[in-house]
């Protein structure tokens, strides 16, 4: 789910004022200028978490695909040479690898500071710099870590830990977007707004069942959401007590009592409809 809020993990402090400030106003206005509304890619991390990947290795490089918008590939030199010096920056940069024993190391630099490094809106800029090891347990699983450092955007480096797992006798699917032709008629809604005041009496934690919370966070006048197999992404209001999500299809009702308290919270989605009481 780090394709949604690659910095889910992260605490306030640990991202820069003006890099958070630009993710809450790109959240607030629906994410409308993102890569993927652009048929571009979004950023590496972003790529490494969105469906299947392969690797194809030879002696002096190894070419990764993704299989993500606009199917984006990725060159590996492992010939031992450096980075560039001075590279032309772009969405994807410029990556050479190397072996530690049985983990290849690759790292990247050269990007420009126009991707996002999630669907959310979290900025790269041109400091950015990507180290990924991959380490091969066995036949059909395989170790990933990724380690983000970008200086002007967050405080200190990261590191996401994750698994892969093989996909035998699976092809890539192609992926063509075509949604450029059609930005002239998208119509972004940001009229809707909620007093932080009011958003402040949503933050709570909601139990749908012994073991299982959802937790409302607030920030200004955004909620955001942990639960439900969701990372702790951004919720867009679509009235004063009812919110979508803003990366599945999931809804979220506050009710209130007779008194303005919040009581519950309703979950609609996909699957039939879920209460969760204020905990």
């Amino acid at each position: 789910m780090y394709r949604f809020n690659i910095a889910q993990d992260l605490n306030p402090e640990d991202i820069k004022p003006w890099a958070e400030a630009l993710f809450l106003q790109r959240v607030r206005e629906s994410r409308k200028d993102s890569p993927l509304a652009k048929c571009m890619p979004v950023s590496v991390p972003y790529h490494q978490f969105f469906n299947l990947t392969r690797l194809v290795q030879t002696p002096t490089m190894m070419l990764v695909q993704h299989e993500s918008p606009n199917s984006p590939n990725r060159t590996v030199f492992t010939d031992g040479r450096d980075l560039p010096k001075d590279p032309n920056p772009t969405y994807m940069g410029y990556s050479i690898g190397r072996w530690e024993g049985d983990t290849l190391v690759v790292t990247t630099a050269g990007f420009n500071d126009r991707g996002w490094l999630d669907s959310s809106g979290h900025p790269q800029t041109e400091s950015l710099r990507v180290t990924e090891r991959y380490r091969r347990v066995d036949y059909g699983h395989m170790e990933f870590d990724i380690t983000i450092d970008d200086p002007a955007v967050f405080n200190k480096p990261f590191t996401i830990r994750t698994k892969r797992l093989l996909q035998p006798d699976t092809a890539l699917l192609e992926d063509v977007c075509e949604n450029e032709q059609s930005r002239a008629r998208f119509v972004i809604d940001t009229s809707i707004k909620v007093s932080p005041a009011v958003i402040a009496t949503y933050a709570g934690t909601y139990e749908l069942a012994p073991g299982r919370d959802v937790i409302i966070t607030a920030t200004d006048d955004l909620l955001f959401v942990r639960g439900l197999n969701e990372p702790k992404v951004p919720l867009i209001p679509t009235s004063e007590t009812k919110f979508m999500s803003t990366t599945t299809p999931a809804g979220f009702e506050f009710i209130k009592d007779a008194q303005g308290r919040v009581t519950h919270l309703i979950v609609r989605g996909n699957a039939p409809e879920q209460k969760a009481a204020r905990k």
